[in-house]
């Protein structure tokens, strides 16, 4: 007769494991210790095999004669179940061992070619700052989208609403990476796009535009106790009024004509040729010799490159990160610096450039020195309506250009200490 679930409820423990048979070789186990699990007894090949369906009454006896049925299916097709099972079993294992960061650096190793290093190393250390360590050893089957958007969440409560967005875009890649590489089955990070917080909208970046206040944010700032590298970055930003990103993935290289010893006496035509790979142009563009940015450098410039070099000489960037030498400065160090000494809401690092148009395009019209307009807009690297003109243009107006960079530096600097005191403080 069939074992009744009360037969099963009811069976002790007694001095020798004992089975109690239902039917088609399926059989309670019971242990000397009271231990009761589901078991099949089958034939395959000629010889006698056990299937295990799980402990009583974790496993009921009606889901114990589903599974038993399920394996005489696959008997009746000449297929070993224990086989299948042990198959299963091998499959949840790897895939358990499928992490969202495994997958993501595998991922990101397959994207860094194409990116421009400083992308590349903005995107790990996102990735490394705000995920890894919430999900990063998570297996992909197991992370949903509740998952991802708390995650997420923690970074909006953060004030960075942005960041959060090209984070879930980053991560939706990944599940889409793994799709593709026949180890995933769902991008549960897609679902959650209209669950985050909308980005509020964009004015004009926060800019204090006349040189004797935006002197105050370099006081303030170099006053601090922030990292010299941190420092130095940020004077340099002022400047050369480059987009930040261009002063965080700097390299040795890109410097031209400079004395690095300082003991050359003579003309000097130092140089920051930025190459166009890591100008924010459109991807076509990337490649173009034509598009790469010329900064005629001015003297205290100079003194800050020949500074940092004692730090960072034998560094991949001029401006490494604290935690990671071979990762550029965190592209939110100098903006959390300002924000630390005063100047949260009225100046950010991108506000350096509207500083030095404003300044210096005031200065021209008052001059009457209407051609300085366009030399101006060149020296922020913004693009001519005429492309070819661009092109062609590009090394043009370089002396105007030297010597409008040097009258921005004089104004702005004027009564600074040179770039050695910012040694001082927290090394890297």
């Amino acid at each position: 007769m069939p074992l009744t679930d009360t037969q099963a409820r009811k069976a002790a423990a007694k001095d020798k494991d004992y089975k109690l048979a239902d039917a088609n070789g399926l059989h309670l186990y019971v242990t000397t210790k009271g231990h009761k699990s589901w078991r099949m007894k089958y034939r395959f090949g000629q010889k006698e095999r056990r299937l295990m369906f799980g402990p009583y009454p974790e496993v009921s006896l009606s889901e114990a004669r589903d599974k038993r049925d399920a394996a005489r299916r696959l008997l009746r097709d000449d297929i070993d179940p224990g086989v299948q099972t042990e198959k299963r079993r091998a499959e949840a294992a790897a895939r358990a061992a499928i992490t969202f960061e495994k997958m993501a650096r595998q991922w990101h190793e397959q994207q860094t070619p194409i990116w421009a290093p400083v992308h590349a190393a903005d995107v790990i250390n996102s990735l490394e700052r705000d995920i890894f360590p919430h999900i990063g050893s998570t297996p992909l089957s197991e992370i949903d989208p509740p998952g991802v958007l708390e995650v997420l969440r923690k970074v909006e409560k953060r004030g960075a609403i942005e960041t959060a967005k090209r984070l879930r875009q980053r991560m939706s890649a990944v599940f889409v990476f793994a799709i593709s590489e026949g180890v995933g089955s769902a991008d549960p990070a897609a679902v959650v796009t209209n669950a985050l917080k909308p980005l509020p909208k964009k004015g004009k970046q926060p800019s204090l535009t006349d040189p004797d206040d935006a002197r105050e944010v370099l006081v303030a700032a170099e006053a601090s106790g922030a990292s010299p590298v941190t420092k130095l970055a940020s004077r340099l930003l002022a400047l050369t009024v480059v987009r930040p990103g261009v002063v965080r993935g700097a390299s040795w290289g890109e410097f031209e004509g400079i004395d690095w010893t300082g003991d050359f006496i003579g003309p000097q035509q130092p140089l920051w040729r930025v190459p166009a790979a890591r100008m924010k142009l459109v991807v076509e563009r990337k490649d173009e010799e034509a598009f790469e940015h010329l900064v005629p450098l001015p003297w205290q410039a100079v003194d800050v490159l020949r500074t940092i070099r004692r730090l960072t000489e034998r560094a991949r960037y001029v401006f490494p990160s604290q935690r990671h030498s071979h990762h550029p400065l965190s592209e939110n160090a100098i903006g959390y610096l300002y924000n630390r000494v005063g100047f949260h809401g009225r100046h950010v690092p991108h506000g350096w450039r509207a500083a030095f148009s404003t300044t210096m395009k005031a200065r021209a019209r008052k001059q009457r020195r209407i051609e300085d307009l366009d030399t101006i807009e060149r020296m922020l690297a913004h693009m001519p309506e005429n492309k070819v003109a661009a092109a062609y243009d590009r090394h043009e107006h370089m002396e105007r250009r030297r010597e409008l960079g040097q009258e921005w530096a004089d104004l702005l600097m004027a009564g600074m200490a040179p770039a050695a005191t910012l040694l001082t403080g927290p090394r890297r």
